[in-house]
């Protein structure tokens, strides 16, 4: 059951009686009945599983309903603190803690407004406090937004710098299990630098947490094509587990084409 994988919280409403029912429903698959089963007994079939499953696991889809629904909501409000941070360019001034601070500050002073909301962010990371670590990445790029007169070295510092921190909030978001927003960041990355590995290697992850196969595929095999061959273990694992799961949906593919259409 992939749902009981990915929210192992809510483990325990899960029915007692749901093993064996699987157990169940794997041997009736091998079984001489689903080989000799028409298309119509195949779909009879599917659609009695799915209300049955969904009728014993109703209190776990509520409650992984549930707390989706307040990661959405908690992500919205940190969104809009970070538009505002964003579109407030109308001169408001305030200092640096201020989500207002738009005041036209020199190239190094910025910057190190941005390494210490960033510093923070880590720390907070580090300590498991993966919200509020995403809500300082967030702000720390909305002052990435207030840099004034970049020369051309100037902007590919502050580039690398933003390139870093959509990096940790991508990551944030996943430990998070807020995969679209991880997938927005790694995308924001990505438009930096479409040839930074750990981009790539990152948001092909969230792809492998959304069971976007090919697409996961696609941004591990480009990691692959650009790590040095010293550094590309985590690569390689990826990718191998990525194949495995592409594998396993061919398989169960032909089998129920087979079953559907003989």
């Amino acid at each position: 059951n992939n749902a009981t994988n990915d929210n192992n919280s809510h483990a325990s409403l899960l029915p007692p009686t749901l093993t064996a029912y699987l157990d169940e429903l794997e041997e009736w698959l091998f079984s001489i009945d689903a080989e000799e089963a028409n298309k119509t007994a195949v779909l009879e079939k599917v659609s009695t599983t799915l209300e049955r499953s969904n009728d014993m696991c109703r209190d776990y889809y509520t409650a992984v309903r549930q707390d989706t629904e307040a990661k959405e909501r908690e992500m919205e409000e940190e969104a809009k603190k970070a538009q505002l941070e964003r579109s407030a360019a109308n001169g408001q001034d305030g200092d640096e803690n201020d989500d207002h601070d738009n005041r036209r500050l020199p190239k190094k002073r910025r910057l190190e407004i941005v390494l210490k909301n960033k510093a923070e962010a880590n720390e907070l990371f580090a300590g498991g406090n993966y919200k509020f670590a995403a809500a300082r990445y967030t702000k720390a790029l909305s002052h990435c937004a207030k840099f004034v007169d970049l020369n051309p070295d100037d902007l590919v510092e502050v580039n690398a710098v933003k390139l870093s921190l959509n990096l940790n909030l991508a990551l944030a978001y996943m430990k998070l299990e807020n995969m679209d927003q991880a997938l927005r960041v790694c995308n924001d990355a990505i438009a930096l630098d479409d040839k930074s590995t750990k981009a790539l290697y990152r948001r092909a992850s969230v792809y492998y947490e959304k069971k976007n196969w090919e697409k996961a595929s696609e941004d591990a095999k480009k990691a692959a094509s650009l790590v040095a061959p010293a550094e590309d273990k985590a690569v390689k694992k990826l990718l191998d587990r990525i194949e495995a799961q592409q594998k396993r949906q061919k398989q169960k593919e032909k089998k129920m084409a087979q079953k559907m259409f003989g």
